[in-house]
């Protein structure tokens, strides 16, 4: 099939799918280093008139990585469901987008479909929509996940506590653990990166902060974010972990450069619905973030949005409680500024809800990055207004021990307040019945450390 597109008297020839995929994406720096990036605008808009011509057939038949050479491309594949497939197999991307776009507030529409969408179908739609487009179509489409808390309901935001500390020095850890907890913060997860990735460090940090859990009666789950296979040592130890994360890719030989592999994670998820503490049995975390694959040089030779997509229909199979796009942490190399940071972090979260995974958005950029706190808050607000799962809680917004930017306690704090939203209905009761929170506010006892440390039993 040729897929050629005149654009004011310049003719366009692009070689296949992937090729179309790739320069009709907004502009990133990624795909400019990769070298498959629109040359121009007229460039860009003839492949975004051509990708709107082609059907959801043609995109599940020539995915971005072939199946015999990728066990991602298959397993989604021989994953899909058929019988949804069938409905929108004629479909063209941009009769996609016009369904997403003209569906009801419930996105009822949207639920019927999304287990037979790819993730090239909703990387290639994604591609075809404003910004505005895509918060009005993310607000529709609610994604409940349950654990020890619930996400996804209209009225919340959650938060993950990230209490990190460059030497996993548990004195400091708890000392921001209960600052978070002082503003409503880890709702989502009181999640930790490790400094330090073995399984001894791992059940320590486990250990300590479930300690917490327990001393407060705390409707909440914890994780260490060590690699998995260090965290299957540390619960089959006996240490007591609410959630199982990994960073994932959306191709094999990314996955590989990470050290993982379907089977990995199919063990781990296994072994988390045995052992971890959590009553909803929904057991995995999942990390991703544009530019990832291309980081490893694995990304045969696809765009970064694409590739963002494929991990989306990858995590769902694994029924994640969290799933998050750490928007802006890799770097300039892949997101070069603000404007293209506020881009990803839009189309992240409206095609993980599109292919049905709860999704939540680190809104965060690395301090070399043409970025700065005004850009985050504009993305978080964006974010929040098209019903993100979560965001990160760290304090003050600096993660002392990753060196970057992100959103603090305050900030969650203000999008609640601002978007008159609430955390999980669990947690809620909880700050309720400790005085935290009265009539959906804050109370004057937040923000206090030594208030929740007053609690400790």
């Amino acid at each position: 099939m040729s897929y050629a597109k005149t654009v004011a008297g310049q003719k366009f020839d692009f070689r296949d799918i992937k090729d179309v995929l790739a320069r009709a994406n907004e502009e990133k720096s990624g795909d400019a280093l990769a070298g498959i990036s629109a040359m121009s605008e007229r460039e860009r808009v003839a492949a975004k008139e051509v990708l709107a011509e082609i059907t959801m057939e043609a995109l599940r038949r020539e995915p971005v990585v072939p199946h015999d050479e990728d066990e991602v491309t298959k397993f989604i594949d021989d994953n899909l469901d058929e019988v949804q497939f069938e409905k929108i197999r004629s479909w063209t991307v941009a009769e996609l987008r016009d369904f997403i776009l003209a569906d009801s507030p419930d996105g009822a529409g949207v639920a019927g479909i999304r287990l037979g969408l790819t993730g090239e179908m909703a990387s290639a739609v994604c591609k075809l929509m404003s910004n505005l487009d895509l918060v009005s179509a993310s607000k529709k489409m609610r994604v409940v996940a349950t654990a020890n808390t619930t996400l996804g309901l209209e009225s919340v935001l959650g938060a993950r506590l990230q209490p990190n500390h460059p030497a996993d020095a548990v004195d400091g850890i708890l000392a921001s653990l209960y600052e978070g907890l002082s503003f409503g913060v880890g709702d989502a997860v009181i999640g930790i990166n490790p400094a330090y990735d073995t399984p001894d460090i791992v059940a320590r940090l486990l250990e300590a902060t479930n300690k917490v859990i327990d001393s407060l009666g705390l409707p909440a789950q914890n994780c260490i974010l060590s690699h998995v296979t260090t965290q299957v040592k540390a619960v089959e130890m006996g240490a007591p972990a609410g959630l199982i994360f990994q960073s994932i890719a959306g191709c094999q030989k990314g996955n590989t450069a990470f050290g993982i592999d379907l089977e990995t994670l199919e063990r781990a998820k296994a072994l988390g619905e045995k052992k971890c503490l959590n009553k909803g049995k929904t057991v995995m975390y999942f990390e991703t973030g544009q530019g990832s694959e291309l980081s490893s040089r694995s990304h045969n030779g696809a765009d970064q949005l694409t590739l963002e997509a494929r991990c989306y229909a990858l995590a769902r199979h694994f029924n994640p409680f969290l799933v998050n796009d750490v928007v802006g942490f890799i770097g300039p190399e892949y997101l070069a500024d603000g404007r293209q940071m506020i881009r990803a972090g839009l189309e992240d979260h409206f095609m993980g809800k599109l292919l049905g995974v709860p999704m939540g958005i680190d809104a965060c950029y690395t301090n070399h990055m043409d970025a700065d706190q005004n850009d985050l808050e504009n993305l978080a607000i964006l974010l929040t207004a098209g019903g993100v799962n979560y965001f990160m809680g760290v304090p003050m917004g600096d993660d002392v021990m990753l060196s970057y930017q992100t959103t603090s306690f305050h900030d969650i704090a203000a999008l609640r307040q601002l978007l008159r939203l609430k955390p999980a209905p669990e947690f809620e009761t909880w700050m309720v019945d400790v005085g935290l929170m009265r009539d959906g506010r804050l109370t004057d006892k937040a923000g206090d450390p030594l208030f929740i440390k007053s609690l400790i039993v």
